[in-house]
């Protein structure tokens, strides 16, 4: 674990002191409901998150950043079908003894939270034909787990798209969505030559209930003009559900398979598997999950997701990232418990996952990895959240590393 120097500790201190306060402040009526500014003429929007984030990695130097990040945003009342959102972001580092991705220095390890200041959505939606949604604009897209496309929201600076998307539920019982992106505006912010990946892409998403679950069909066509080798035709389908054992316990299963190949301005040549699959049982608050995860590489080329929300699969400690070039194996064990009535708050959850990281084949072993954390919500406005990430490489493929974050949310 990175050690916490006098700065981090003193940011903590500020973090934990807006939730300690509320804590100790008496309850709020349920009827005031949350402090969006709801009114006829537009919501405003507002969410904000102050982070300490600390990373201990293998010959290099430690890292401390302590970020606060703050989105301001207003919802103009619906008019006609049409209703126009304005949002702008900004990320500010107050200790910044990490590399940004942009600026360094290069002796500390990543952490992708660069200072920015930008828009981060505008768009117009209209609804004005029956059961279904057009977005035009810089808007969030997320489908499905966000396994392939998300906003990539633990970071700080999330991911949007400019883009036209088309969301219609009138061919039931299916649920249709189709997108068009223009431009991908990444993580690294403006300022960065990586920043934003001029686009040609279109998401095809189809969802439907089932006997056996909920199935999901997609087709995800992306080109990127200034990031070729990042383009990729993906095909595939995923099957998730559960069913009751007894009045105690569930079962819950996913099957997904996919098969990407080289599309647009990508050069290379390839077709390349993706397979997923978990089982799990769950009692009350309690879920168990055994999982495997496996993305085909060749040796020069590796299956990969872009435009997804990455932090969330194949480990906290964001070692795979980019699939290794051989392919990744990854098998995982999670328990989670929901705290349905903490001593403080309204909500929390306590999750602990196990991995171990191997080439798709499973002949070479890349390291196991341990990730914890803990989230309490105090309702509805604020939430506070600890996690960590032990990630021990084997061979010395890839180096050891520990994170750890504490974070604090507040938004209306």
């Amino acid at each position: 674990m990175p050690p916490i120097g006098r700065p981090a500790l003193m940011a903590l201190a500020v973090m934990a002191v807006p939730a300690l306060a509320y804590a100790q402040s008496p309850a709020q009526s349920p009827a005031a409901g949350p402090a969006a500014a709801s009114t006829q003429s537009g919501d405003i929007l507002f969410e904000s998150r102050l982070r300490y984030e600390g990373v201990s990695q293998d010959g290099l130097d430690d890292a401390t950043a302590v970020t606060l990040r703050a989105r301001l945003g207003w919802q103009s009342p619906e008019r006609s079908g049409f209703r126009l959102l304005v949002e702008g972001e900004a990320v500010a580092a107050l200790i910044d003894d990490y590399n940004d991705t942009i600026h360094g220095p290069l002796r500390y390890p990543v952490v992708a939270d660069p200072e920015a200041f930008e828009l981060n959505r505008l768009q117009v939606a209209w609804t004005g034909l029956p059961d279904t949604e057009v977005i035009l604009g810089r808007q969030r897209i997320v489908l499905g787990s966000a396994r392939f496309v998300g906003n990539v929201g633990f970071r700080q600076n999330e991911q949007t798209f400019d883009a036209l998307k088309v969301t219609t539920r009138a061919f039931e019982p299916l649920t249709v969505t189709w997108a068009w992106i223009d431009r991908v505006h990444r993580v690294f912010g403006d300022d960065s030559p990586v920043g934003e990946w001029r686009s040609d892409s279109h998401l095809v998403n189809v969802e439907a209930p089932t006997p056996a679950g909920r199935l999901t069909a997609y087709g995800y066509l992306l080109d990127f003009a200034n990031a070729p080798a990042q383009s990729s035709a993906t095909w595939g389908a995923r099957l998730e559900g559960s069913r009751n054992l007894s009045p105690d316990w569930s079962a819950l299963y996913a099957l997904e398979y996919a098969r990407q190949s080289e599309y647009g301005a990508n050069p290379a040549r390839f077709d390349l598997d993706y397979g997923q699959v978990s089982a799990g049982l769950k009692r009350g608050p309690v879920t168990w999950t055994l999982a495997l995860e496996r993305l085909d590489g060749n040796g020069a080329q590796a299956f990969q997701t872009p435009l997804a929300t990455l932090h969330a699969f194949q480990g906290w400690a964001d070692v795979f990232l980019n699939t290794p070039r051989d392919g990744l194996r990854d098998v995982s064990a999670t328990v989670s418990y929901a705290v349905a009535h903490p001593p403080v708050g309204r909500s929390g959850a306590l999750t602990a996952s196990w991995r171990d990281f191997q080439d798709a084949d499973g002949s070479v072993r890349y390291g196991r990895e341990l990730d914890v954390s803990a989230r309490l919500a105090f309702d509805a406005r604020w939430a506070v959240e600890i996690k960590g990430a032990h990630f021990d490489g084997a061979q010395g493929a890839f180096a050891d590393r520990d994170k750890v974050w504490a974070a604090v949310d507040y938004r209306f």
